[in-house]
Protein backbone atom coordinates (compact mmCIF):
# COMPACT_ATOMS: atom_id res chain seq x y z
CA UNK A 1 0.00 0.00 0.00
CA UNK A 2 2.93 2.33 0.53
CA UNK A 3 5.29 1.14 -2.17
CA UNK A 4 3.13 0.79 -5.28
CA UNK A 5 1.37 4.20 -5.19
CA UNK A 6 4.74 5.86 -4.55
CA UNK A 7 6.32 4.07 -7.52
CA UNK A 8 3.39 4.87 -9.80
CA UNK A 9 2.82 8.53 -8.90
CA UNK A 10 6.11 9.70 -7.36
CA UNK A 11 8.63 7.58 -9.24
CA UNK A 12 10.01 10.65 -10.99
CA UNK A 13 9.88 13.03 -8.03
CA UNK A 14 13.67 13.28 -7.82
CA UNK A 15 13.69 14.82 -11.31
CA UNK A 16 11.80 17.78 -9.84
CA UNK A 17 13.14 18.16 -6.28
CA UNK A 18 16.62 16.68 -6.76
CA UNK A 19 18.05 13.31 -5.67
CA UNK A 20 19.03 14.13 -2.07
CA UNK A 21 15.64 15.09 -0.61
CA UNK A 22 13.84 11.80 -1.52
CA UNK A 23 16.78 9.85 -0.08
CA UNK A 24 16.50 11.79 3.20
CA UNK A 25 12.75 11.14 3.36
CA UNK A 26 13.35 7.44 2.68
CA UNK A 27 15.93 7.19 5.47
CA UNK A 28 13.65 9.03 7.90
CA UNK A 29 10.67 6.78 7.14
CA UNK A 30 12.75 3.60 7.55
CA UNK A 31 14.12 4.90 10.87
CA UNK A 32 10.64 5.80 12.16
CA UNK A 33 9.22 2.45 11.04
CA UNK A 34 11.82 0.44 12.93
CA UNK A 35 11.61 2.70 15.98
CA UNK A 36 7.83 2.27 16.05
CA UNK A 37 8.18 -1.53 16.20
CA UNK A 38 10.54 -1.20 19.15
CA UNK A 39 8.47 1.30 21.17
CA UNK A 40 4.94 -0.02 20.54
CA UNK A 41 5.09 -3.52 19.04
CA UNK A 42 1.75 -4.80 17.75
CA UNK A 43 -0.30 -5.44 14.63
CA UNK A 44 -1.25 -1.79 14.07
CA UNK A 45 2.37 -0.70 14.49
CA UNK A 46 3.47 -3.41 12.08
CA UNK A 47 0.98 -2.19 9.46
CA UNK A 48 2.12 1.43 9.80
CA UNK A 49 5.79 0.40 9.77
CA UNK A 50 5.36 -1.64 6.60
CA UNK A 51 3.60 1.32 4.97
CA UNK A 52 6.50 3.63 5.87
CA UNK A 53 9.04 1.07 4.66
CA UNK A 54 7.17 0.70 1.37
CA UNK A 55 7.23 4.43 0.68
CA UNK A 56 10.88 4.61 1.75
CA UNK A 57 11.89 1.69 -0.46
CA UNK A 58 10.18 3.21 -3.51
CA UNK A 59 11.84 6.60 -2.99
CA UNK A 60 15.27 5.09 -2.32
CA UNK A 61 15.31 2.73 -5.31
CA UNK A 62 14.18 5.29 -7.88
CA UNK A 63 16.15 8.29 -6.60
CA UNK A 64 19.20 6.21 -5.69
CA UNK A 65 19.37 4.52 -9.10
CA UNK A 66 19.09 7.85 -10.93
CA UNK A 67 21.69 9.42 -8.63
CA UNK A 68 24.20 6.59 -9.14
CA UNK A 69 23.72 6.84 -12.90
CA UNK A 70 24.59 10.54 -12.77
CA UNK A 71 27.66 10.02 -10.61
CA UNK A 72 28.99 7.32 -12.96
CA UNK A 73 31.56 8.38 -15.52
CA UNK A 74 30.54 8.34 -19.18
CA UNK A 75 30.54 4.74 -20.40
CA UNK A 76 30.26 3.36 -16.85
CA UNK A 77 26.48 3.05 -16.60
CA UNK A 78 26.83 -0.70 -16.14
CA UNK A 79 28.99 -0.13 -13.05
CA UNK A 80 26.30 2.15 -11.62
CA UNK A 81 23.66 -0.54 -12.22
CA UNK A 82 25.91 -3.10 -10.52
CA UNK A 83 26.37 -0.86 -7.47
CA UNK A 84 22.61 -0.30 -7.16
CA UNK A 85 21.72 -4.00 -7.48
CA UNK A 86 24.54 -5.00 -5.13
CA UNK A 87 23.57 -2.54 -2.41
CA UNK A 88 19.86 -3.42 -2.51
CA UNK A 89 20.55 -7.16 -2.52
CA UNK A 90 23.09 -6.89 0.29
CA UNK A 91 20.72 -4.75 2.34
CA UNK A 92 17.72 -7.06 1.91
CA UNK A 93 19.76 -10.16 2.75
CA UNK A 94 21.98 -8.79 5.51
CA UNK A 95 19.04 -7.34 7.47
CA UNK A 96 17.24 -10.68 7.58
CA UNK A 97 20.39 -12.61 8.50
CA UNK A 98 21.58 -10.15 11.15
CA UNK A 99 18.20 -10.05 12.87
CA UNK A 100 17.86 -13.84 12.68
CA UNK A 101 21.29 -14.31 14.28
CA UNK A 102 20.54 -11.67 16.93
CA UNK A 103 17.29 -13.36 17.94
CA UNK A 104 18.99 -16.77 17.98
CA UNK A 105 21.68 -15.49 20.38
CA UNK A 106 19.62 -13.09 22.52
CA UNK A 107 16.28 -14.86 22.49
CA UNK A 108 13.02 -13.11 21.68
CA UNK A 109 13.30 -9.35 22.03
CA UNK A 110 11.81 -6.28 20.39
CA UNK A 111 15.24 -4.59 20.30
CA UNK A 112 17.74 -7.04 18.78
CA UNK A 113 21.34 -5.91 18.31
CA UNK A 114 20.75 -5.72 14.54
CA UNK A 115 18.22 -2.93 15.16
CA UNK A 116 20.77 -1.01 17.24
CA UNK A 117 23.31 -1.27 14.40
CA UNK A 118 20.65 -0.09 11.95
CA UNK A 119 19.77 2.94 14.12
CA UNK A 120 23.43 4.00 14.28
CA UNK A 121 23.85 3.63 10.52
CA UNK A 122 20.60 5.44 9.73
CA UNK A 123 21.42 8.42 11.96
CA UNK A 124 24.91 8.63 10.44
CA UNK A 125 23.47 8.62 6.91
CA UNK A 126 20.86 11.23 7.80
CA UNK A 127 23.64 13.49 9.05
CA UNK A 128 25.93 12.99 6.04
CA UNK A 129 23.56 12.62 3.07
CA UNK A 130 22.77 16.38 2.81
CA UNK A 131 26.49 16.93 2.13
CA UNK A 132 26.61 14.57 -0.84
CA UNK A 133 27.54 15.95 -4.25
CA UNK A 134 24.48 17.53 -5.88
CA UNK A 135 25.00 16.51 -9.48
CA UNK A 136 21.51 17.09 -10.83
CA UNK A 137 19.87 20.16 -12.30
CA UNK A 138 16.18 20.05 -11.46
CA UNK A 139 13.63 19.81 -14.24
CA UNK A 140 10.59 22.00 -14.62
CA UNK A 141 8.11 19.14 -14.60
CA UNK A 142 5.01 17.96 -12.78
CA UNK A 143 5.55 16.50 -9.33
CA UNK A 144 3.21 13.58 -10.03
CA UNK A 145 4.40 11.67 -13.08
CA UNK A 146 3.72 8.08 -14.10
CA UNK A 147 6.52 5.50 -14.41
CA UNK A 148 8.30 5.13 -17.73
CA UNK A 149 8.22 1.78 -19.53
CA UNK A 150 10.86 2.15 -22.27
CA UNK A 151 10.30 0.53 -25.64
CA UNK A 152 11.37 -3.13 -25.98
CA UNK A 153 11.74 -3.68 -22.22
CA UNK A 154 8.55 -5.66 -21.48
CA UNK A 155 10.40 -8.99 -21.67
CA UNK A 156 12.85 -7.88 -18.98
CA UNK A 157 10.05 -6.49 -16.84
CA UNK A 158 8.02 -9.70 -17.10
CA UNK A 159 11.11 -11.75 -16.23
CA UNK A 160 11.63 -9.60 -13.13
CA UNK A 161 7.99 -10.13 -12.20
CA UNK A 162 8.38 -13.93 -12.32
CA UNK A 163 11.76 -13.94 -10.58
CA UNK A 164 10.64 -11.71 -7.71
CA UNK A 165 7.36 -13.63 -7.43
CA UNK A 166 9.49 -16.72 -6.84
CA UNK A 167 11.51 -14.93 -4.17
CA UNK A 168 8.29 -13.67 -2.59
CA UNK A 169 6.92 -17.20 -2.44
CA UNK A 170 10.24 -18.42 -1.04
CA UNK A 171 10.22 -15.87 1.77
CA UNK A 172 6.50 -16.25 2.56
CA UNK A 173 5.70 -19.93 1.99
CA UNK A 174 8.96 -21.86 2.41
CA UNK A 175 9.44 -20.88 6.10
CA UNK A 176 5.98 -22.29 6.84
CA UNK A 177 6.91 -25.50 5.03
CA UNK A 178 10.16 -25.64 7.03
CA UNK A 179 8.15 -25.37 10.24
CA UNK A 180 5.91 -28.25 9.15
CA UNK A 181 8.92 -30.54 8.59
CA UNK A 182 10.73 -29.48 11.77
CA UNK A 183 13.42 -27.29 10.20
CA UNK A 184 12.17 -23.85 11.28
CA UNK A 185 15.56 -22.98 12.82
CA UNK A 186 16.92 -22.59 9.28
CA UNK A 187 14.38 -19.96 8.23
CA UNK A 188 16.84 -17.06 8.64
CA UNK A 189 19.45 -18.86 6.55
CA UNK A 190 16.92 -19.58 3.78
CA UNK A 191 15.81 -15.94 3.62
CA UNK A 192 19.42 -14.80 3.60
CA UNK A 193 20.39 -17.17 0.76
CA UNK A 194 17.23 -16.19 -1.16
CA UNK A 195 18.80 -12.76 -1.59
CA UNK A 196 22.54 -12.86 -0.86
CA UNK A 197 23.56 -15.48 -3.45
CA UNK A 198 22.20 -13.15 -6.12
CA UNK A 199 24.50 -10.44 -4.79
CA UNK A 200 27.47 -12.80 -5.22
CA UNK A 201 26.41 -13.58 -8.81
CA UNK A 202 26.19 -9.95 -9.92
CA UNK A 203 29.86 -9.49 -10.95
CA UNK A 204 29.50 -12.57 -13.19
CA UNK A 205 26.16 -11.36 -14.57
CA UNK A 206 27.78 -8.04 -15.48
CA UNK A 207 30.24 -9.85 -17.76
CA UNK A 208 27.53 -11.74 -19.64
CA UNK A 209 25.59 -10.38 -22.60
CA UNK A 210 22.28 -9.00 -21.31
CA UNK A 211 20.10 -11.39 -23.36
CA UNK A 212 22.16 -14.39 -22.22
CA UNK A 213 21.99 -13.19 -18.61
CA UNK A 214 18.21 -13.01 -18.90
CA UNK A 215 18.05 -16.54 -20.34
CA UNK A 216 20.16 -17.86 -17.47
CA UNK A 217 17.87 -16.13 -14.99
CA UNK A 218 14.78 -17.68 -16.60
CA UNK A 219 16.46 -21.10 -16.35
CA UNK A 220 17.58 -20.77 -12.72
CA UNK A 221 14.17 -19.60 -11.48
CA UNK A 222 12.10 -22.79 -12.07
CA UNK A 223 15.04 -25.14 -11.40
CA UNK A 224 15.61 -23.54 -8.02
CA UNK A 225 11.96 -23.57 -7.02
CA UNK A 226 11.61 -27.20 -8.12
CA UNK A 227 14.65 -28.15 -6.01
CA UNK A 228 13.08 -26.42 -2.99
CA UNK A 229 9.82 -28.36 -3.39
CA UNK A 230 11.72 -31.63 -3.75
CA UNK A 231 13.68 -30.76 -0.63
CA UNK A 232 10.49 -30.11 1.32
CA UNK A 233 8.86 -33.34 0.12
CA UNK A 234 11.97 -35.35 1.10
CA UNK A 235 12.85 -33.35 4.25
CA UNK A 236 16.21 -32.55 2.62
CA UNK A 237 17.80 -29.32 3.86
CA UNK A 238 20.66 -29.41 1.26
CA UNK A 239 18.11 -29.51 -1.59
CA UNK A 240 16.14 -26.63 -0.05
CA UNK A 241 19.28 -24.51 0.33
CA UNK A 242 20.47 -25.34 -3.18
CA UNK A 243 17.08 -24.39 -4.63
CA UNK A 244 16.99 -21.17 -2.65
CA UNK A 245 20.45 -20.26 -3.96
CA UNK A 246 19.44 -20.89 -7.59
CA UNK A 247 16.33 -18.70 -7.36
CA UNK A 248 18.43 -16.01 -5.71
CA UNK A 249 20.98 -16.15 -8.55
CA UNK A 250 18.12 -15.18 -10.85
CA UNK A 251 16.07 -12.76 -8.73
CA UNK A 252 18.96 -10.65 -7.43
CA UNK A 253 21.66 -11.64 -9.89
CA UNK A 254 21.25 -12.33 -13.60
CA UNK A 255 17.63 -11.20 -14.08
CA UNK A 256 17.89 -8.18 -11.77
CA UNK A 257 21.11 -6.75 -13.20
CA UNK A 258 20.23 -7.30 -16.86
CA UNK A 259 16.74 -5.81 -16.35
CA UNK A 260 17.91 -2.75 -14.44
CA UNK A 261 20.62 -2.08 -17.03
CA UNK A 262 18.10 -2.45 -19.86
CA UNK A 263 15.51 -0.13 -18.30
CA UNK A 264 17.98 2.58 -17.27
CA UNK A 265 19.92 2.54 -20.56
CA UNK A 266 16.72 2.63 -22.65
CA UNK A 267 15.20 5.24 -20.32
CA UNK A 268 18.01 7.68 -21.16
CA UNK A 269 17.48 10.95 -19.23
CA UNK A 270 14.37 9.63 -17.45
CA UNK A 271 16.32 7.20 -15.26
CA UNK A 272 14.21 7.59 -12.12
CA UNK A 273 10.93 7.04 -13.97
CA UNK A 274 12.40 4.08 -15.88
CA UNK A 275 13.59 2.54 -12.61
CA UNK A 276 10.09 3.05 -11.20
CA UNK A 277 8.70 1.22 -14.23
CA UNK A 278 10.97 -1.77 -13.61
CA UNK A 279 10.06 -1.95 -9.94
CA UNK A 280 6.35 -1.79 -10.74
CA UNK A 281 6.87 -5.11 -12.54
CA UNK A 282 9.08 -6.43 -9.73
CA UNK A 283 6.79 -5.60 -6.82
CA UNK A 284 3.63 -6.77 -8.56
CA UNK A 285 5.46 -10.10 -8.73
CA UNK A 286 6.67 -9.79 -5.15
CA UNK A 287 3.16 -9.21 -3.76
CA UNK A 288 0.17 -10.46 -5.78
CA UNK A 289 1.29 -14.09 -6.38
CA UNK A 290 2.14 -14.40 -2.68
CA UNK A 291 -1.34 -13.18 -1.71
CA UNK A 292 -2.86 -15.66 -4.17
CA UNK A 293 -0.60 -18.39 -2.83
CA UNK A 294 -1.77 -17.67 0.71
CA UNK A 295 -5.43 -17.95 -0.30
CA UNK A 296 -4.77 -21.29 -2.04
CA UNK A 297 -2.69 -22.51 0.92
CA UNK A 298 -5.57 -21.78 3.32
CA UNK A 299 -7.93 -23.82 1.16
CA UNK A 300 -5.74 -26.71 -0.05
CA UNK A 301 -2.51 -26.68 1.97
CA UNK A 302 0.95 -25.17 1.69
CA UNK A 303 2.52 -27.78 -0.57
CA UNK A 304 -0.40 -27.74 -3.02
CA UNK A 305 -0.15 -23.95 -3.20
CA UNK A 306 3.58 -24.18 -3.89
CA UNK A 307 3.01 -26.80 -6.59
CA UNK A 308 0.36 -24.69 -8.36
CA UNK A 309 2.75 -21.74 -8.33
CA UNK A 310 5.49 -23.91 -9.90
CA UNK A 311 3.18 -24.95 -12.76
CA UNK A 312 2.12 -21.33 -13.40
CA UNK A 313 5.76 -20.25 -13.24
CA UNK A 314 6.89 -22.83 -15.82
CA UNK A 315 4.07 -21.90 -18.21
CA UNK A 316 4.92 -18.19 -17.95
CA UNK A 317 8.66 -18.79 -18.46
CA UNK A 318 8.01 -21.03 -21.49
CA UNK A 319 5.98 -18.16 -23.00
CA UNK A 320 8.82 -15.70 -22.41
CA UNK A 321 11.47 -18.03 -23.85
CA UNK A 322 9.35 -18.31 -27.00
CA UNK A 323 9.48 -14.53 -27.50
CA UNK A 324 11.33 -13.47 -30.69
CA UNK A 325 13.78 -11.35 -28.67
CA UNK A 326 15.14 -14.49 -26.98
CA UNK A 327 14.76 -16.98 -29.83
CA UNK A 328 16.78 -14.89 -32.28
CA UNK A 329 20.46 -14.47 -31.48
CA UNK A 330 21.08 -10.76 -31.42
CA UNK A 331 24.13 -8.59 -30.72
CA UNK A 332 22.48 -6.83 -27.82
CA UNK A 333 24.25 -4.47 -25.49
CA UNK A 334 26.10 -6.25 -22.72
CA UNK A 335 26.04 -4.88 -19.17
CA UNK A 336 29.80 -5.50 -19.15
CA UNK A 337 30.54 -3.52 -22.33
CA UNK A 338 30.80 0.27 -22.26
Amino acid sequence: MGLMPTLIFLGGISDVVGRIKPLLVALTLCLLATLLLVITPGWSSLLIARFFLGVGTALATTSGSAYMGELALEGSKSKAALLVTSSTSLGFGAGALATGISLEIEGMTFLPKSFVIFFVMAVFLLATTPWLFKSYKKKKAKLLRLPLFPKDTWLYGASMLIAWATTGMTIAIIPLNLKNIGLSQYTGLVIFLAIFVGFLCQPLARRVQSTKALKLGLLFTPLGYLAMLLGISKNSLPLILMGTSLTSASSYGFTYLSSLFKFTSMGSSETSRATAGLFVYAYIGFSLPVIGGGVIADAYGLFTSSLIFLIAQIVAIAFLLAAPQLRVIKKSISPGVS
